[in-house]
């Protein structure tokens, strides 16, 4: 059985729009005075959100659901949201709703599981594709391997990562849905196939963001491994914590890269 079990859905009328949603939410007294940034950036890491509003003044958009925040030295351009869970279900929808909102561009930042020995812990990866191996993306289109970033914004993070001097590999991520079913042998297929990291969104994002007709990169950092075929948790390493807050700062200045 192919999926979606309903043959095409991704080119089929959706019964109700995130824009209907919004709509309703708007109706409902909430989001009313609130005025979009540009940008936004994904976060997932709880750890990162407390170090970001910790470290710089931000303003929270209390009538929103989940934590999102305006960074006041961008003078409201960009934005920040968090503390939303994990997954591309969630992660989708959130996305589709700020959408709605008036937000064309956005950079998912966070933490993955490298699947290459020379990958290390804290390594920064710029992910120009993902596979596709979560569900969520092949409601919004036709099924394929792979999902793509925007070119606009891989050409804006590798300059931000130019500009702040740092090293970073440019690869293609693998998406899934279930963390704990991560097999040898898969891993031993996307080693050979060069793919980059492991992780549970970015495939997803990516078709959003082209269903939608906005743009969104990636860029992660290594919290863990699977190069040597078992697992290795590295998320305690101080290098990993500093590639978190590194990434932030390149994201930053990728979507202020106008």
């Amino acid at each position: 059985m192919a999926f979606p079990n309903y043959k095409n859905k991704y080119a089929k009328k959706e019964v109700f729009s995130p824009h209907d949603y919004m709509a309703y939410i708007k109706k409902r007294g909430r989001c009313t005075k609130f005025k979009p940034p540009e940008s936004i950036i994904i976060c997932y890491q709880s750890g990162l959100m407390k170090y970001i509003l910790k470290k710089h003044k931000t303003t929270n958009v209390k009538d929103y659901y989940f934590g999102l925040y305006l960074l006041d030295e961008t003078c409201g351009r960009v934005g920040i949201l968090g503390n939303f869970g994990i997954g591309s279900p969630a992660a989708a929808a959130f996305l589709d709703e700020l959408i709605a909102l008036g937000v064309k561009k956005f950079i998912t930042i966070g933490s993955a599981g490298s699947l290459q020995k020379n990958i290390k812990a804290g390594d920064l990866v710029l992910c120009d594709r993902a596979i596709r191996d979560e569900g969520t993306s092949y409601h919004y289109l036709r099924a394929s391997k792979y999902a793509q970033a925007s070119p606009k914004l891989i050409s804006n993070i590798k300059k931000a990562l130019a500009d702040h001097k740092l090293s970073y590999v440019v690869g293609t991520t693998w998406t899934i849905d279930a963390p704990y079913r991560e097999t040898i042998d898969e891993v031993k297929k996307y080693q050979k196939e060069g793919v980059a990291t492991v992780e549970m969104e970015v495939s997803a994002l990516f078709a959003v963001a082209k269903y939608r007709k906005v743009d969104m990169g990636a860029i992660l950092t290594i919290s863990d491994s699977l190069a040597d075929l078992k697992w290795a948790p590295k998320f305690h390493f101080k290098k990993m914590t500093k590639g978190l807050e590194t990434i932030y700062k390149v994201a930053l200045s990728a979507l202020l890269d106008v």
